[in-house]
């Protein structure tokens, strides 16, 4: 018995090609999430487009139940981009806490500080202009201008692309890495208005996160099952590079988390000898330590001492 082959998005027995390639997505996958979306504190009104912005940065490779009492205490702390421009830098890293990827900490004050000089203080309506911002590439700046704002942009993050993989491509898993095929598609697949484009983005992302995960998906919950080209073609196993793995125990990510909550802890000043306590390896630690002044995470002091940035 010959197995079944991976429809194409665009083959002629793809029910999804063609004029049709999103029709038959658009109305199900919104109802689904009309029904089964979280409630979330970044998608209520009074989160307005900072309190947006700082979901998309703090959501980025971290999962929703370690961001929420850190978005919480952030927008407690600094609710508008100049409270936080004003604070120093150090001080976006220590809130950022146990998050992991602190340089997107230092991204986002320097987003904030960009804000309050050229905006007036407000996070800007324009895609052109949220993509000028320091720190914010192609993928926050459509999230900030679809899910702030209702504008009509695609928004391919790592649910999304998983999603359109297996609906419309027939494959289990997305590339490692975003490619023009795909910006192609999502653009192909976005409503024609503003609203329905922007609830389109934000319902394909959680379905993503809530049933057609990476493992363990739940295909018997999907709205779209009946035509998943993925579904259809048997599920057939990934066949192409192996998909990166999220190995944290021993890395240098590990060792620089270590200095960083010392430093975190101190609200000052840490001597080499504090940090040195930190990890066993002498030549891991130094690199990781010369890895966090390189990216201005960590700034050394004379006499060997080591604190948070102040500017």
């Amino acid at each position: 018995m010959t197995a079944p082959t991976k429809p194409s998005a665009h083959s002629p027995g793809n029910a999804l090609s063609g004029p049709t390639l999103g029709e038959n997505l658009h109305s199900p996958v919104i109802g689904w999430f009309d029904d089964n979306a979280r409630d979330l504190p970044w998608r209520r009104p009074e989160a307005g487009p900072w309190g947006v912005m700082v979901s998309e940065f703090m959501l980025q490779q971290t999962p929703v139940n370690r961001v929420l009492p850190v978005y919480e205490q952030w927008l407690t702390r600094w609710p508008r981009p100049a409270d936080l421009a004003k604070d120093a830098p150090g001080e976006a890293v220590r809130a950022w806490g146990r998050l992991g990827y602190p340089r997107r900490a230092l991204r986002l004050h320097g987003a904030a500080v960009a804000i309050a000089e050229r905006h007036g203080g407000d996070v800007p309506t324009d895609h052109a202009q949220l993509l000028a911002l320091p720190g914010i590439g192609e993928y926050t700046a459509a999230a900030v201008a679809s899910f702030a704002y209702g504008q009509r942009h695609p928004v391919l993050d790592t649910n999304v692309r998983r999603v359109f993989a297996r609906a419309v491509t027939g494959v289990q898993y997305p590339p490692n890495a975003t490619t023009a095929a795909e910006r192609k598609l999502a653009r192909a697949l976005l409503p024609d208005d503003d609203r329905t484009a922007a609830r389109w983005a934000a319902a394909s992302m959680e379905l993503g996160a809530l049933v057609c995960t990476a493992r363990n998906e739940s295909c018997h919950r999907c709205p779209i099952a009946a035509q998943c080209a993925w579904r259809v073609a048997g599920k057939p196993e990934h066949e192409g590079p192996p998909r990166r793995g999220q190995t944290y125990a021993g890395t240098d990510r590990q060792v620089r988390g270590k200095l960083l909550a010392v430093l975190r802890e101190a609200h000052g000043p840490v001597p080499q000898a504090a940090l040195d306590r930190v990890w066993h390896e002498p030549v891991q630690r130094a690199r990781a330590l010369d890895g966090l002044v390189a990216d201005g995470l960590v700034e050394p002091l004379p006499g060997g001492a080591y604190r948070l940035p102040l500017t």
